[in-house]
């Protein structure tokens, strides 16, 4: 019998509304310094290091409102699954161009895919959400498809 419901299915394309942040060359340096960074043009701040997107869109949260893992709440994009344990199954990141200071930059969320398949010891929901990062203008930057598995 499957799990996801006609209403669970219903919720793929789901977006959450566009997040816009700025880019500053002090956030870059603050991120290069804290994150070790050794590239100079990382450290004096005049492109960013890729993994600086993780926490660009993140919510600035006081600490009792964050999980035991240091992550601000879900977004509930994706819906609440029959199945509660929850595993990463992986990212995959496709970059068009660097990130640099003063770029004014719009992440778009997208549910793009629910599924299930038999795992060895019982189902498995997949959750696939793709993020969209442009610039303000419309030029791709970075695309990130990251799957969820629920069991």
């Amino acid at each position: 019998m499957p799990l996801l419901t006609p209403e669970l299915k219903a919720t793929i394309g789901r977006q959450l509304p566009p997040a816009r942040a700025e880019v500053t060359r002090r956030e870059i340096c603050k991120y290069s310094v804290a994150t070790g960074q050794r590239l100079q043009r990382f450290i004096e701040g005049d492109e960013a290091p890729p993994m600086f997107l993780f926490g660009l869109f993140m919510p600035i949260l006081p600490r009792a409102q964050v999980g035991h893992d240091g992550l601000p709440p879900d977004s509930g994009l994706v819906p609440e699954l029959p199945l509660k344990r929850v595993m990463a199954g992986g990212t995959r990141q496709t970059w068009f161009r660097g990130i640099y200071p003063g770029d004014v930059l719009v992440s778009r969320q997208t549910l793009v895919d629910l599924f299930e398949k038999e795992g060895a010891q019982g189902p498995l929901i997949f959750a696939v959400v793709e993020n969209c990062v442009e610039t303000e203008a419309g030029a791709p930057v970075m695309t990130e498809r990251s799957t969820r598995i629920a069991r």
